[in-house]
């Protein structure tokens, strides 16, 4: 069993990629051999509509084209038994860079015809981790969880299965008095992380230890 991390926020020891680390724990508390991945780290970009994927009896009909520091992570993702995404919240939507990712990763296995079914040689289950700084009144008001769903069905549909974590009023920085955040009180967030964060990260353990225990 091979579980995936990847994260798409730009911080490497912030709420996000403490949560994908500790879905990886849980999995790899039930063996599972598992790495998490930073996209930040690594330049490429989204898709550029060449649809090289799609064309008939082309050398790259089922998989992306382009060739950049993405592509050995699509190849981890094509062999990987469960993927676990995480982003932060940007402007009512996951980063950049993990959009970008998902465009690459989910579009070659496409196929343009009447069900929109999948060149996807398994069925794997793919979890999703958003943080955000709204609470969970808020997510709603705004519509985060309708507007993300479209993208998880999308990914239901090519891989097998997407289930969503939402960690809501994250804390934001280690020194709140350092910037124009009147909006927030500092008491109140960091009693937030304090007491539910925790909870937080455990119900990330239990998905990983729920993927890695997940028969494909």
């Amino acid at each position: 069993m091979n579980v995936l991390a990847i994260n798409g926020s730009p911080r490497k020891n912030w709420n996000t990629a403490t949560l994908l680390t500790k879905a990886l724990e849980g999995a790899a508390s039930q063996g599972a051999s598992t790495e998490i991945i930073h996209l930040y780290d690594h330049h490429y970009q989204g898709c550029i509509s060449c649809f090289a994927c799609k064309l008939k009896d082309g050398k790259s009909y089922g998989k992306c084209a382009m060739q950049d520091e993405l592509t050995p992570i699509l190849e981890k993702i094509a062999n990987a038994d469960a993927i676990i995404l995480g982003s932060p919240v940007y402007f009512h939507g996951v980063t950049g860079e993990m959009r970008s990712l998902i465009e690459r990763m989910g579009f070659p296995y496409t196929v343009y015809d009447k069900t929109y079914s999948s060149l996807f040689k398994k069925k794997i289950p793919i979890g999703f981790i958003y943080t955000m700084n709204v609470d969970e009144t808020r997510m709603k008001e705004f519509g985060y969880d309708h507007s993300f769903r479209g993208t998880e069905m999308a990914l239901e549909r090519i891989f097998g299965a997407c289930e969503p974590l939402y960690v809501n009023d994250t804390y934001q920085f280690s020194d709140y008095s350092k910037y124009v955040v009147t909006a927030f009180n500092e008491a109140d967030k960091a009693q937030r992380r304090q007491e539910h964060f925790p909870l937080d990260c455990q119900r990330a353990f239990d998905l990983g230890v729920k993927f890695a225990t997940t028969k494909t």
